[in-house]
């Protein structure tokens, strides 16, 4: 399916009153959801563990800002 046929089935699965965000917002989360698809195939993956040591070095790095 290529790209434009996408994003016609996803506006036409929305709901006769959605809006332009809403419809917006699915079509941006459509996109992220096959980017990580493809980044997985390909390889492009974070380990568990790896992450974590990210997650740590960040919450030192830039505090617990929440």
């Amino acid at each position: 399916m290529t790209t434009k046929e996408r994003i016609k089935e996803i506006i036409d699965n929305q709901p006769d009153d959605a809006t332009y965000e809403e419809i917006f917002r699915e079509l941006a989360f459509s996109g992220m959801v096959e980017r990580c698809l493809k980044d997985a195939r390909e390889g492009r993956v974070v380990s568990n563990e790896e992450m974590g040591k990210r997650i740590r070095l960040w919450q030192i790095c830039f505090g617990n800002q929440t």
